[in-house]
């Protein structure tokens, strides 16, 4: 089965109401013009509802940063699932190497957030990744490989490789100008994949999709994108303007 390739824009914490509603009137007709490329993009709460209302029914798929797996209850600044329901989230990041590494989100949290997610209707787009210390000593792939099984061991039952999205992102190449290598790119999503094949059978494996984030920009995508199991970028920096986002998703078609 031939997976549709997906561009994502992360904002981080960047944009007022008025950039993101010049933002998404601009990112519109670019994703209209993308053909068989999905693509999304996931603003701050702020900018949430409105970036949701402009561009519901547009191809363009508006998402959360984070949220909380508790529906309601005594959690200050916590989001719920039901909420971004609410004002128009159709997907949600979880895992953010930025999630774990400063505000110490656990696999377990991870793996919770994703369940609630997908019990939602929410599409997660599932973060793991290696810092520069563990990929030098060789504790890459067991960081990984914990990462995965967490997520993977939290969702029982059957699982639709379609309502599921992966992201690998080397944390040594988020926002250091630093990118993995294509070759390196492949390496990393190509073993996932084959973890997801031992967890779910080949037929989930070949079919669920798996982006790679880390210094993406549009001088290195097409060689990204060339490799056989990365199907997408998880794009922070280079995405922040709309025009250098616009060249991504071309280069994706």
């Amino acid at each position: 089965m031939a997976r549709k390739p997906m561009m994502a824009a992360n904002w981080k914490m960047n944009k007022t109401l008025r950039e993101a509603e010049d933002y998404a009137a601009a990112v519109i007709p670019k994703a209209e013009d993308a053909g068989g490329v999905d693509v999304a993009v996931f603003v701050p709460f702020t900018c949430l509802n409105e970036f949701a209302r402009m561009t519901a029914d547009t191809p363009v798929i508006a998402g959360a940063q984070n949220f909380y797996f508790e529906d309601s209850g005594a959690y200050t600044g916590e989001v719920s699932a039901p909420m971004l329901l609410d004002v128009g989230a159709r997907a949600v990041l979880i895992g953010h190497s930025e999630r774990r590494e400063i505000f110490f989100e656990s696999d377990e949290m991870v793996a919770k957030k994703t369940k609630r997610a997908l019990d939602a209707g929410l599409i997660p787009v599932v973060c793991c990744g290696e810092t520069k210390e563990e990929r030098d000593s060789g504790g890459m792939w067991d960081k990984i490989q914990a990462q995965i099984k967490a997520v993977m061991d939290a969702v029982d039952g059957d699982l639709d490789p379609e309502k599921i999205i992966f992201a690998y992102e080397p944390i040594w190449a988020i926002g250091t100008g630093d990118t993995a290598s294509p070759e390196d790119a492949q390496d990393a999503i190509g073993q996932v994949r084959g973890l997801l094949e031992e967890l779910r059978g080949e037929g989930f494996a070949g079919s669920v999709r798996i982006l790679y984030g880390g210094s993406v920009k549009p001088e290195n995508i097409a060689e990204i994108m060339s490799q056989r199991d990365v199907d997408g970028g998880l794009v922070g920096g280079a995405a922040l303007d709309v025009e250098s986002f616009g060249e991504l998703v071309e280069a994706a078609k």
